[in-house]
């Protein structure tokens, strides 16, 4: 009967030893995808690449250890290091989110100034036009000049679109394309022009 006892003692203390085996933090794992996919849904991943993937590696890191942890056997497992890579992702996407907000909200200005600015240049290129020589030779170059004028306000529709649509990046890339051309335009123009003063 003693021996009985202790068996089932024994028993019991074995079932207690594998129940009380360290889980994989799956809360936590829950909780941190969820914050790398917030993080996502304000484009971190576009206004601060470099901070999103520092949240992506995290995670990967912690995929690896828990990987790790279960390869071992069930008493030896230990998920302290993964699970507190989890959690401090939940924190780091917070700094990342507010970040991005930030970093979004500088394009979005600078996008508008750009789009002010080079708005003004095309003003400017269409008074070059009105006053450039009218001549035979230089009809051909006027159209051509007139027709970039045309693209360059197209861009500039396409900007102001991108803006009203939150894809600042894009709309900095498109204005600044926009910008050269017009620059280039105004640069022809005004050459044209000291041209036709000197021969008179």
């Amino acid at each position: 009967m003693k021996n009985f006892i202790k068996t089932t003692f024994a028993i019991g203390i074995i079932a207690l030893t594998f129940a009380s085996c360290a889980k994989a933090p799956e809360v936590e794992m829950t909780s941190a995808k969820a914050s790398i996919e917030a993080a996502k849904a304000v484009e971190a991943e576009r206004y601060v690449p470099s901070e999103f993937k520092a949240l992506q590696d995290s995670m990967n890191v912690a995929v690896l250890e828990i990987e790790n942890q279960n390869s071992k056997f069930a008493l030896f497992r230990n998920y302290k290091k993964a699970t507190g890579t989890l959690t401090s992702i939940a924190t780091m996407s917070e700094t990342v989110k507010e970040n991005a907000a930030a970093r979004k909200e500088e394009v979005k200005n600078e996008a508008q100034q750009a789009l002010a600015e080079v708005t003004a240049l095309v003003t400017e290129v269409k008074e070059l036009l009105a006053s450039a020589p009218k001549g035979k030779e230089g009809k051909e170059a006027l159209e051509a000049i007139q027709g970039d004028v045309v693209l360059v306000e197209s861009f500039l529709a396409e900007v102001s679109t991108l803006i009203n649509n939150g894809d600042y990046l894009t709309a900095v890339d498109k204005v600044k394309a926009a910008g050269e051309k017009a620059a280039a335009l105004k640069a022809e123009l005004e050459e044209a022009i000291a041209k036709t003063t000197k021969r008179r």
